[in-house]
C-alpha cells in the first residue's frame, strides 16, 4: 500500500491537491466576507443573510444537471483552470464595483454566478482525479481529495473570522479573489498528458454547438439519470449519501442553536467546535486512507453511518448533561474522525463503477442529491425543533443513521 507522500510525489495531483487547499482555504473568507457584509448592512437580519446563502445554493439545482454533461464534453483540466479564472475575475467585482451600492441586488448577482461557474468545477474535479493517479493509489488519492475541504473546515472557519475582523470584509474578498488565481495557475501547470488521456479532449465551439443540436443537453441528462437508476452499485451509494446528508441538513441549525444554548456561547464557542470537527474529519481521512483497503466499501460506509450515530447520541446526550467546552471539543474531534470515511468511500466507490464517460454526470445527480437531501431536511429539523426541541432531533438523527447501518450489515450490500 503506497504511502500519502508516493501520492503526493505525483506532480499532477499535488497542484491540484494544492490549489484546492488554497482556493477552498479562500471560500471561508468569502462566506466570512459575506455574513460580515450583511451585518454592516442589515444587523442582526437572518432574512438578508439567509438570502445571500440562497444564492449560493440555488445553482446546485439550476446548473448542476446540465455541467455535468458538458464536463464530459470538455477537456477537464481545461475546465477548471477557467472556471477559477472566471471566479477570480467575479469575485474581485464586489469590492471594486459593487461593495458600496446601497441595493444588493448587484452582489446576489455575482455570487450565483460564481456559484454556476462552480457547479462545472466540482464534478470536472471529482472526474480528473483517475486520470492522474494509478488505480493502486486511487483510494488515497480520494482521502487527499476530501482533505481540502477538512483543513478548510478546520483552519479557514476558525481563523477567517479573526482575519475577517481584523482586515474588514473587502479585504476578504480580495483574498479570495487572489486564492482562485492562484488554484488557477496550479491547475494550469498539470500535464496535459494523464493517465487516461480522452480520445476528444478539445470541443471547440462551432463543434459543441453542432453537436448540442444533434443531441440535446435534456437528453444526456436523461441518460444519466438512467444510467444511475440501472447501476445498483451507484443507486445504493447515493441514496445512502443522500441519507447521510439528509442527517447533516437535519442537525445542522439545530445543533448551532444546542451549542448555543447549553455552553452559553453565541459565537466563540461554536466557531472552535467546527474547528475540531474539522480536525476530525481530517484525522479521519488520513487514517481511513491509510487503512481503508482492510475494509470492504460498503461495510466501511455502514460502520461510519453506526459509529456516527452513536457520537451524535452521546455528544447530544453528555454535554446536555454536563456542558463542558472540552468535552464538546473532544467529542466534536471524534464525530469527525467517525464521518469522515463515508464520503472517501462513497467517491471511491463510483469511481470503480462509473465509466470515464459518465463520470461528470454521476458527480453532478449526486451534488444535486447531496444538496435537495441537506436544504429539505434541515428546513424539516427547524419547522419540528421548534415544536419538540433540539435534542429530540438530535437523539432522532443519531437513531435513524444507527438503525441504518446496522440494516446494512444484515440485509445490505457489503461485498464491494
Amino acid at each position: 500500500m503506497a504511502h500519502f507522500t508516493e501520492v503526493l510525489k505525483n506532480r499532477n495531483f499535488f497542484f491540484l491537491w494544492l490549489g484546492q487547499i488554497i482556493s477552498q482555504f479562500g471560500d471561508r473568507l468569502n462566506q466570512m466576507a459575506m455574513i460580515a457584509l450583511v451585518y454592516q448592512r442589515a444587523p442582526g437580519s437572518s432574512l438578508e443573510l439567509a438570502k445571500i446563502i440562497s444564492f449560493t445554493i440555488i445553482p446546485v439545482f439550476v446548473i448542476g444537471p446540465v455541467a455535468g454533461v458538458y464536463v464530459d464534453r470538455w477537456d477537464r483540466r481545461r475546465t477548471m483552470y477557467i472556471c477559477d479564472s472566471l471566479r477570480c475575475a467575479l469575485v474581485l467585482l464586489i469590492p471594486l464595483l459593487f461593495f458600496y451600492k446601497q441595493s444588493m441586488l448587484p452582489i446576489y448577482i455575482v455570487v450565483f454566478l460564481v456559484f454556476c461557474v462552480g457547479r462545472f468545477f466540482v464534478p470536472a474535479k471529482m472526474s480528473v482525479v483517475p486520470d492522474l493517479v494509478d488505480e493502486k493509489n486511487l483510494l488515497l488519492a480520494n482521502s487527499l481529495i476530501n482533505t481540502t475541504g477538512m483543513i478548510a473546515a478546520a483552519l479557514g472557519f476558525g481563523l477567517s473570522g479573526l482575519i475577517i475582523s481584523w482586515i474588514g470584509p473587502k479585504s476578504g474578498f480580495y483574498l479570495d479573489s487572489v486564492s482562485f488565481f492562484i488554484s488557477a495557475i496550479l491547475i494550469f501547470l498539470i500535464g496535459k498528458k494523464m493517465n487516461h488521456e480522452k480520445k476528444e479532449s478539445l470541443i471547440k465551439v462551432g463543434k459543441d454547438v453542432l453537436e448540442v443540436i444533434e443531441k440535446s443537453v435534456m437528453q444526456e441528462i436523461k441518460e444519466g439519470i438512467f444510467y444511475l437508476v440501472k447501476n445498483k452499485d451507484l443507486r445504493y451509494t447515493i441514496f445512502l449519501l443522500f441519507l447521510l446528508w439528509g442527517a447533516l441538513g437535519s442537525i445542522y441549525t439545530v445543533i448551532i442553536v444546542f451549542v448555543q444554548v447549553t455552553l452559553h456561547s453565541v459565537t466563540k464557542d461554536l466557531g472552535f467546535l467546527v474547528m475540531f470537527l474539522g480536525l476530525g474529519l481530517f484525522l479521519g481521512s488520513l487514517i481511513y486512507g491509510k487503512f481503508g483497503h482492510k475494509l470492504s466499501l460498503f461495510r466501511t460506509i455502514f460502520l461510519s453511518l453506526i459509529s456516527s450515530g452513536s457520537a451524535i447520541l452521546i455528544f447530544a446526550l453528555l454535554v446536555k448533561s454536563m456542558p463542558s467546552f472540552l468535552l464538546a471539543s473532544a467529542l466534536a474531534i471524534v464525530l469527525g474522525l467517525v464521518v469522515s470515511p463515508i464520503m472517501a468511500a462513497g467517491n471511491t466507490l463510483i469511481h470503480q463503477v462509473a465509466h470515464d464517460e459518465m463520470r461528470g454526470k454521476v458527480f453532478s445527480s449526486l451534488e444535486f442529491v447531496m444538496h435537495l437531501a441537506f436544504l429539505v431536511c434541515m428546513l424539516l429539523s427547524a419547522l419540528f425543533a421548534d415544536q419538540i426541541g433540539e435534542m429530540k432531533i438530535l437523539i432522532s438523527v443519531g437513531i435513524i443513521l444507527i438503525i441504518t447501518g446496522v440494516w446494512g450489515f444484515l440485509f445490505g450490500r457489503i461485498e464491494r
